[in-house]
């Protein structure tokens, strides 16, 4: 049950936001995380053509950060009306310059009618270019992307219909760094369900190459949360296989031995192992089922009214080094007798077997008020780890947001004081028809730093009278401001390391910027001092726009 005092400060914050006339929604009740429901509903019909404007693109500096908007137009220009969120990105390993990052396209946001939007920068995230969506008219959503280890893009998509008759996923490629895709499955032919996410394999074992994805239950084939694979680069994939305690929402990573984990909650979290997947001529089987405290549940509403409040993130550290295959598992979750969450983070350093006790990232005091959401993290080849997510610490009325950075180079046993990266925005503005600004951030990090995609609402929509979301690239690094370009990445051979036996389981030069800047001033954070940082090098002269 919500505290007393909490109850009592949500409602002076609604108060003043009421009062204040910037707000376009109220705070949702807290509730766990819903299991076997689609998040993802064809519920509205495309929006009627409209008169397209403009206004130039956003830059929001924050201190010594600058985001740069993604969703721009053929001339680089934000599309005023429209709407933008949940944004997965993806980084050639070889060309640090070149990324890709997906997100959910409401050309209109009178209707919630979706597609596949997807944009692409060859000088490091200084522009990007928009070229379109997947497949015009068509209701797309939950995007995903993943890199292979030569730069290939792949992007998995979910698709419905009017009549809510299915939820199936099909895989798009690209070979030119974004630039264009190539549907590699026939529409609806990855099975899948909502909500997917995926992995590729990228050892020198056995599984080179496989693709792996998970759902939620409310999937293509009408069974449980399920597993499939891929080994054949997505063309076709395998019957699904049903995962012990169907754990959902969260991701997937593969070890340098090649074996699989898959992370999510069910009755409580689970860390679920497949040593098999690797093999293309065994049926898939889980071995090792091992259930996870983080520190509390995944939760449904509140600060995002119609939408998770996060998902779990799992990643595991391919270094090569004495962290080697440490599996890792991030998550925003609600605290036993709060009704707002905080970013939590547990460890295995024996193959998944055990973890340890869940530990807090966002260090600020404590105070049940606050929100600290969309917690997402990223595992370095170096091993270093970066952490990002929404928090509302300085927000007077507990609602805007802006998006915190913390690293750790020992494994996750401590973190850098947090950074604040962003301007603050208002979350609550600019819904598409549906009361959420996505369901998930996402990070991929190099040896100097990390590359985030997150959506926020800088950009001023006269017509509607308030700030619209959009989806936005920014750099954050350890030495606190931008960091050289990476170069390409040399991965390191993997090396056999002793297999954990199976436990039995019961089954540019920026542009200025616009008017309408956010004008907030900078939070003064403690320079993160735990590790020597390292000489940059000059950032070299972007490639002119595409």
């Amino acid at each position: 049950m919500r505290r007393s005092t909490v109850s009592l400060a949500l409602l002076v914050c609604l108060g003043l936001l009421v009062a204040s006339g910037t707000a376009s929604a109220q705070l949702a009740p807290t509730r766990k995380a819903p299991r076997n429901e689609p998040l993802e509903k064809y519920d509205n019909p495309p929006a009627p053509p409209r008169k397209i404007e403009t206004s130039p693109r956003m830059i929001s500096r924050f201190g010594v950060f600058t985001s740069y908007q993604v969703n721009v137009d053929a001339n680089g220009q934000n599309i005023i009306g429209d709407a933008a969120n949940e944004c997965p990105i993806s980084v050639d390993p070889t060309d640090g310059n070149k990324m890709t990052i997906a997100w959910r396209q409401f050309n209109d946001v009178t209707s919630n009618f979706r597609q596949a939007g997807w944009g692409y920068t060859t000088d490091g995230g200084l522009t990007w270019t928009f070229p379109g969506v997947l497949q015009n008219g068509v209701f797309r959503s939950d995007p995903v992307t993943q890199s292979d280890e030569i730069g290939n893009f792949f992007y998995l998509s979910l698709q419905s219909d009017q009549n809510l008759s299915f939820f199936c996923d099909d895989l798009w490629r690209s070979t030119n760094g974004g630039q264009s895709w190539v549907e590699r499955s026939p529409d609806r032919g990855a099975g899948g369900g909502d909500k997917q996410w995926l992995t590729i394999d990228k050892t020198a074992g056995p599984g080179h190459g496989f693709q792996y994805q998970s759902d939620d239950g409310a999937n293509c084939s009408g069974g449980g949360v399920e597993f499939q694979r891929s080994t054949d680069g997505g063309v076709t994939w395998q019957a699904p296989i049903v995962i012990p305690q169907g754990p959902v929402y969260g991701t997937l990573d593969v070890d340098t031995n090649g074996n699989l984990f898959i992370g999510g909650e069910g009755n409580t979290f689970y860390c679920v192992r497949s040593s098999n997947a690797q093999f293309g001529g065994q049926t898939p089987t889980f071995d090792q089922v091992t259930p996870v405290n983080l520190g509390g549940d995944l939760g449904f509403g509140g600060i995002n009214p119609a939408g998770l409040d996060g998902m779990l993130f799992l990643a595991i550290d391919r270094s090569g080094g004495p962290t080697n295959n440490n599996i890792y598992m991030l998550a925003s979750v609600v605290p036993p007798g709060r009704s707002t969450t905080d970013v939590m983070f547990v460890r295995s350093t024996d193959g998944g077997l055990t973890f340890s006790a869940p530990q807090k990232i966002n260090d600020d005091p404590v105070n049940p008020s606050k929100w600290h959401w969309f917690g997402t993290f990223s595992v370095a080849p170096n091993g270093r780890l970066d952490a990002v997510w929404h928090d509302t610490r300085n927000a007077p009325n507990n609602t805007d947001s802006q998006l915190f950075y913390s690293y750790s180079t020992d494994a996750g046993v401590t973190w850098a004081p947090n950074v604040a990266v962003s301007n603050s925005f208002n979350p609550f503005e600019g819904y598409p028809n549906q009361n959420k600004i996505g369901d998930y951030i996402t990070i991929v990090s190099d040896n100097t730093g990390g590359n985030v995609a997150y959506s926020a609402t800088f950009n001023f929509n006269p017509n509607r009278n308030q700030h619209e979301e959009d989806v936005y690239y920014v750099r954050v690094s350890p030495t606190g401001g931008p960091t050289p370009t990476p170069t390409p990445l040399v991965t390191p051979t993997p090396t056999p390391t002793p297999m954990v036996t199976p436990t039995p389981t019961p089954n540019v030069t920026p542009t200025p910027t616009p008017s309408g800047t956010p004008t907030a001033t900078p939070t003064v954070t403690p320079t993160p001092t735990a590790t020597p940082r390292a000489t940059p090098r000059p950032r070299p002269t972007p490639h002119p726009r595409p």
